[in-house]
């Protein structure tokens, strides 16, 4: 497998962010968070997803929470000061962010939405998150992905 730079990595050399590129292959396709950090032998409770939705106003907003766990549409609904919110279409993924699905990034996305990353993630060293295609992830902290994506911490996983 080709172990080159995806425009994510570039992103975080720009603005000198330390990271930890991560490879793993993925012959089928899409894997879920939970397989990616057995594939990388990492701890599932620092691989996260990144995960995007629409709230009633029509605006997107992305959720970047633990692989393990899932996003409580209710809590990210406050946190995005929505009536509520729910998860967009597979099909409108693309078009709308760059990405596909089991390949999307908070960073780097064809426009910036609001994001999010589960609280529980905020005191972690390092968190893994897509490095924006399938079979490439990036490791860096939480604190650093987030100031990067102009988003905010918020309990928004259950």
């Amino acid at each position: 497998m080709a172990e080159e730079k995806t425009n994510v990595m570039r992103l975080l050399d720009q603005r000198k962010v330390p990271y930890t590129p991560h490879y793993y292959a993925a012959p089928n396709g899409a894997v879920d968070g939970r397989s990616v950090a057995a594939l990388l032998g990492q701890d599932a409770a620092r691989v996260c997803k990144t995960l995007v939705t629409q709230g009633t106003s029509g605006r997107f907003y992305v959720f970047v929470v633990p692989a393990l766990g899932e996003l409580d549409l209710k809590a990210a609904a406050r946190a995005a000061g929505e009536k509520s919110v729910e998860m967009i279409k597979q099909a409108q993924l693309f078009p709308l962010t760059g990405y596909v699905h089991g390949g999307c990034s908070p960073l780097g996305m064809k426009k910036r939405f609001p994001t999010f990353f589960d609280q529980s993630v905020e005191g972690l060293e390092t968190i893994t998150v897509s490095a924006g295609r399938i079979g490439a992830q990036v490791e860096a902290s939480p604190a650093d992905l987030c100031a990067l994506a102009g988003g905010r911490f918020a309990p928004v996983a259950k």
